[in-house]
């Protein structure tokens, strides 16, 4: 309460150079960074503040500046997430799980065991929310880490296998557009810029940069496994205790998981004809299904179809869903892509792209690509990452355009870099997950994703310069 007005008064003596809108832009900016990072108030609340504060300084209008909660990318969160919260309430997400972990090849050591749990973590969090699959995970892992561990030991492999599975729902989240919120700022900001990505070219562009990092992870996590015993006894029965107590699938799980194939069909289609070379079908596809479209339409599906009489003649989803969705990070978005426009109609965007680009030589790519993505990611650290992604993106476009570069492939890599902190509880939803499980020590945390925060900005920038040189 105190930080965030006596740096916005700092900002304004120091910005005393800039035009008059810009300069009321970035006194916003720095408050609202100051209130997201200690979360005085909820963030998505921070970001209506911050609009609030542009329309009563004159910045905006009220139309333009609330013009972003009816964007179709708020729809498409809105969908996704009444997709992931059907599945949740259905039991569809566990008996992934347990149906993945039934699976003798993931029975056979500790690390393969973590695989089984990690694969549905990674694979789960492209299409539901990486904040939903690790609570989703959560208690069943502890159920299965209580038979691993030693009573006579004081050493436990719970942290290493909690932290993993928090990582790899953040590596597996940057894999589809709708795999975590920042992938929808980068894609909506580069939209503004003329460049369309759907959801297949995303895939193809992000889903390398995952895999590698995902790969990285399970070594890493394996060496720190190697050093705990390991009964199979144990698991075997627990797993098989709680699949042999599982129901019959019920008619909502199968109506879920029909409307959810359909929506991922209808997601991948435009995709498929646009690499197929069929312009027509690319073009309706594009025009009547776009991504938001499917969204919404899934949703409504699943309102609209009946599970049998298990529901009382309701639908697969009811009222009382709708306000169990993370509203939170909806609002944020809203508010925050009209902070974010602000940044870039002000001219802000292109006066700290100068700034940054006048001691920048435009031939030293990889260090320009290797300083953005780090800077975004130890940011990330302390902020949460769909604020960090609605600040910093439009102003890394503004270098951009100011050193006359491609957009597309560093804003790729910023974006992907907002999910990639692995350091602090609060750095990202699975993190302070885990860790409020009071299993993982903070100093944990601090070491063991240390490594992999350096590992993300080298892999992230080695693929961003791989991407520019094709």
């Amino acid at each position: 309460m105190l930080l965030a007005p006596l740096l916005a008064v700092i900002m304004w003596w120091l910005t005393g150079g800039l035009e008059p809108q810009a300069r009321k832009v970035a006194t916003i900016m720095v408050f609202c960074l100051a209130f997201w990072m200690t979360e005085v108030i909820p963030l998505s609340m921070t970001a209506f503040l911050g609009v609030i504060m542009a329309i009563l300084t004159g910045i905006a209008d009220i139309s333009t500046a609330f013009q972003n909660l009816g964007h179709p990318i708020i729809l498409l969160f809105i969908g996704s997430f009444l997709l992931a919260r059907s599945m949740t309430r259905h039991g569809l997400d566990k008996r992934i799980a347990l149906f993945i972990l039934s699976r003798k090849v993931f029975q056979k050591s500790l690390f393969s065991m973590f695989l089984g749990f990690s694969l549905v973590s990674y694979i789960l969090s492209m299409w539901v929310s990486n904040s939903v699959t690790v609570a989703m995970l959560l208690p069943l892992m502890i159920g299965v880490l209580q038979l691993i561990q030693e009573p006579e030991s004081r050493k436990s492999p719970a942290p290493f296998f909690l932290l993993g599975i928090a990582y790899s729902a953040s590596i597996g989240g940057v894999s589809t557009i709708i795999g975590s919120p920042p992938n929808l700022i980068g894609v909506n900001y580069l939209a503004k810029e003329g460049i369309s990505i759907d959801f297949l070219q995303w895939m193809i562009m992000a889903l390398p940069i995952s895999l590698s990092m995902y790969a990285f992870m399970l070594v890493y996590v394996r060496w720190f496994l190697k050093k705990f015993r390991f009964s199979a006894d144990g698991i075997r029965a627990y797993v098989e205790e709680h699949t042999h107590t599982q129901p019959p699938i019920s008619k909502g799980e199968q109506i879920t998981m029909g409307v959810f194939t359909l929506a991922v069909v209808l997601w991948l289609s435009p995709g498929v004809f646009n690499l197929l070379g069929m312009e027509a079908a690319y073009t309706f596809m594009s025009t009547y299904f776009a991504e938001s479209t499917v969204a919404v339409l899934a949703a409504l599906l699943l309102f609209l179809i009946p599970p049998g009489q298990e529901n009382g003649g309701e639908g697969t989803l009811t009222a009382g869903d709708l306000v169990k969705i993370d509203w939170d990070t909806i609002l944020l978005f809203g508010g925050g892509m009209a902070l974010g426009q602000l940044v870039v109609t002000s001219g802000l965007a292109d006066v700290i792209g100068a700034g940054i680009t006048s001691f920048i030589n435009p031939e030293q790519l990889i260090i320009l690509v290797f300083v953005l993505v780090g800077g975004v990611l130890m940011l990330t650290e302390v902020s949460s990452n769909t604020a960090i992604a609605i600040t910093f993106v439009p102003i890394i476009i503004g270098i951009l355009n100011q050193l006359q570069l491609p957009e597309l492939y560093p804003v790729l890599g910023v974006v992907v870099a907002c999910s990639m902190a692995f350091m602090l509880p609060v750095a990202t939803p699975p993190n302070a997950i885990v860790y409020g499980s009071k299993q993982v020590p903070i100093s944990t945390m601090v070491k063991t994703g240390l490594l992999l925060n350096l590992v993300g900005t080298v892999v992230i920038t080695a693929w961003v310069v791989f991407y520019l040189s094709l």
